[in-house]
């Protein structure tokens, strides 16, 4: 798989590494990461018994390097590394950043652009990447390994990583949106805080599950629980009186349009 550098020692770069040596992708003596931030680089090395070097000029050393620095921090990180990576491979995981951008940076480089999102921290992450046409085959399938190490990966072309932003970027959040709000129904209902978020949470994750195993259309899951003139029938009435579907629909869209806009 050859080595791999991080530039970046925050909570992805940590889920990523770390996801890689628990799964034995790489040992931990195979990566290397840099952080300006001596408290990031500690907890890096302390949560994934990776080692963060001092000088990020190390990354010649590697045969690929990841990118995960805030979006601001872009110019600043990578300017003076300026030549030192050509004929390597360097992904990103820094929103917004184009290719075409990125490769401003890295010269001569191949380039994958990857957007993860937050359940990468518990191993559960849904990440796509969009590859350079420089990116080999072999590039490809080491991103691969990588992000599934945390989780799923899917290919796609760049111009769709605006929709997987809104769609499994920031979805994390619609659904703790969801979970909040399920759990406070069933407060209003009598039950405990405790309760009802330990009814919520669990109900959440079993139902993904059986969409993940089971292979089956939503709708035939639904109306597996769904009985006539029963009470999920009355709940889901109440749902299509406020638009849920619609809602959702509109507010993936709105998020994928603030994607493109923030990516010029």
């Amino acid at each position: 798989m050859g080595k791999i550098f991080f530039i970046g020692a925050g909570k992805m770069a940590t889920a990523i590494a770390g996801g890689m040596v628990s799964t034995g992708a790489l040992s931990a003596a195979e990566l290397a990461a840099f952080d300006v931030s001596s408290e990031a680089a500690a907890k890096f090395t302390a949560e994934t018994g990776i080692s963060c070097v001092d000088d990020p000029g190390k990354l010649v050393d590697f045969d690929a390097v990841l990118i995960a620095v805030k979006p601001q921090m872009l110019a600043s990180a990578l300017t003076p590394l300026a030549g030192k990576f050509a004929g390597k491979l360097v992904i990103s995981i820094v929103a917004g950043v184009t290719l075409a951008k990125l490769g401003e940076f890295c010269a001569d480089a191949r380039l994958i652009r990857v957007m993860p999102n937050t359940p990468a921290l518990v191993g559960a992450g849904a990440a796509c990447y969009a590859p350079d046409p420089t990116a080999t085959a072999a590039d490809r399938a080491l991103v691969e390994k990588i992000l599934s190490s945390v989780g799923i990966a899917l290919q796609v072309k760049e111009h769709d990583l605006d929709a997987v932003t809104a769609l499994s970027g920031s979805g994390p959040a619609y659904v703790f949106e969801f979970i909040r709000a399920l759990a406070d129904g069933g407060v209003a209902e009598g039950l405990t805080r405790d309760v009802a978020h330990q009814l919520a949470v669990q109900t959440v994750l079993g139902s993904a599950l059986m969409a993940l195993k089971t292979k089956q259309h939503p709708a035939v899951l639904r109306d597996m629980v769904t009985s006539p003139g029963g009470t999920t029938i009355r709940a889901l009435e109440v749902l299509a009186d406020g638009a849920f579907d619609s809602t959702v629909i509109q507010s993936v869209r709105a998020a994928a349009e603030r994607s493109r806009e923030l990516g010029k």
